[in-house]
């Protein structure tokens, strides 16, 4: 993998990538914490610039349908061809692996062709006007419309698949976007914009701006922006909502993510999923387990088996063709990470794997008898990082999980139907998966929490209706007004 430094990374603005009037902020390697390259800051007028050019492009028009799907497939193309260079900028930016960087471009590939898709099939549905008193002779029907200029607002645990989530469905119905990255992890979304121009998306329907609170904060101030899609914090989220006032929003926020194991899970089928859910990209998932409840019939085994799995991960480089677990997206978030988990085994809890940080990496943890009042046991930890609660019935596994202020995802993992069926109705989580961990997703399905988890749906079908609006049209016939 090439160590060459990347950028600097300019603004793309009206269609020509420009430099920034606000100077640059370093990028570092995330595990050489090592300089990488350059990003440009705008100045407020240039973060007023995007939205003018966005909204100028978007009154001109989009392309067809047809078109956009074909620009789409044709960037779906282009990424497959260009899946090494892109992890290779995962590695060095987000600290990913190989496999995660492996999975998040053919995850993103099939993000693009499924909004490619959306893109030639959006509708919307036929209303019965003649069924209603006195409306014979009339016809309805609503329209599914652009809403304008969208806003992304995306974070560094998944730099190229979230952008395009948010992105792809956005071209894909017509309408104009901005993109503004994290600035820890910008160059996969540079290289996936200039690679979005060159399968055709038209001059200043795509613009990008890097920077941070700041940027964000011009960038709602401008009236042309009419949606803003948002993954991040809840304390962030909350602050964009308020700003956002009477525009639209899709906001996928914190969490902290439980599987529940019940007394009759198949371990053999469990603990691998179980493990590569906790600790994938280094835990910096929303999604990823940091709780795991599990019967207490099963706990002993369940401990043992998992703490030789989790004992077993390589970790550390992630050049490295075999390392498992990388490093955490900056040394203060590792630093973080560290002194949580000294604060629970103070607080008592023991520690079955894991060790000293090792600048920003963290060795994959696992503990047990974490207590409850640590930040371990009720914040969202975002790193390699599992405690292991027993249960007796499954009432307070549920309750466990429903007590928190967040519903992003839950797994549970069990061969009674009836058990199923009770998670699935009383969980106060966006999603429940049945015999797959929290962590388990496939991007055509909806996607998004409930509770401080935020709220709408990422999947390109689901976002695609988002970014949309239903315009009703009703059509009379004259000749029998005029009888």
């Amino acid at each position: 993998m090439s160590a060459e430094p990347l950028g600097p990374a300019k603004l793309l603005l009206g269609g020509k990538y420009v430099e920034g009037e606000c100077g640059h902020i370093t990028v570092l390697d995330k595990y050489r914490r090592a300089p990488m390259g350059e990003i440009a800051l705008p100045s407020p007028e240039q973060v007023r610039a995007a939205a003018e050019c966005a909204h100028a492009a978007f009154r001109r028009g989009s392309p067809s349908a047809y078109d956009r799907g074909r620009i789409l497939d044709r960037a779906a193309d282009l990424l497959a061809a260009s899946a090494s260079e892109f992890i290779g900028i995962l590695q060095r930016e987000a600290g990913f692996t190989a496999a995660d960087g492996r999975a998040e471009v053919a995850r993103s590939v099939e993000t693009l062709r499924l909004s490619a898709v959306e893109a030639r099939q959006l509708t919307g549905d036929v209303i019965p006007l003649a069924g209603a008193p006195g409306q014979a002779g009339r016809l309805g029907f609503t329209l599914r419309v652009p809403l304008g200029v969208v806003v992304a607002i995306t974070p560094f645990n998944s730099p190229l698949n979230t952008v395009l989530h948010k992105v792809a469905p956005a071209l894909a119905v017509g309408n104009a976007v901005i993109l503004k990255p994290s600035s820890a992890t910008p160059f996969s979304a540079w290289r996936l914009t200039m690679l979005l121009q060159e399968a055709g998306v038209p001059s200043g329907f795509l613009s990008l701006l890097y920077g941070g609170a700041a940027e964000v904060r011009a960038l709602l101030q401008q009236p042309e922006i009419r949606y803003i899609a948002f993954t991040g914090s809840t304390e962030v989220g909350r602050l964009l909502q308020q700003q956002a006032g009477l525009r639209r929003t899709q906001m996928e926020l914190g969490s902290i993510a439980f599987t529940i194991l019940c007394a009759d899970a198949n371990l053999d089928v469990a603990l691998p999923k179980i493990i590569g859910a906790a600790y994938r990209k280094a835990g910096q998932v929303c999604t990823s387990i940091q709780t795991l409840l599990v019967h207490e019939s099963l706990e002993e085994e369940a401990l043992a088996r998992l703490t030789h799995l989790t004992r077993e991960l390589p970790f550390g480089d992630p050049t490295r063709s075999d390392t498992i677990v990388g490093p955490l997206i900056s040394e203060e978030a590792a630093i973080r990470v560290d002194e949580w988990i000294a604060e629970a085994l103070y607080a008592g809890a023991r520690r079955l794997a894991g060790g000293p940080r090792q600048g920003s990496v963290i060795p994959p943890t696992l503990l047990t008898g974490v207590d409850p009042r640590v930040r371990l046991a009720c914040q969202e930890a975002f790193g390699p990082v599992m405690c292991v609660e027993p249960f007796a019935k499954l009432d307070d596994a549920l309750e466990r999980i429903n007590a928190t202020p967040y519903g992003l995802a839950t797994g549970i993992f069990t061969g009674r139907l009836h058990e199923a069926f009770v998670a699935a109705r009383r969980l106060e989580v966006g999603t429940v998966h049945v015999n797959e961990t929290s962590s388990s997703r496939v991007d055509l399905m909806p996607y998004g929490g409930s509770k401080d988890s935020g709220f709408g749906r990422e999947g390109p079908h689901y976002a695609a209706r988002e970014m949309t609006e239903e315009r009703m049209i009703t059509f009379a016939d004259m000749s029998e007004t005029v009888a």
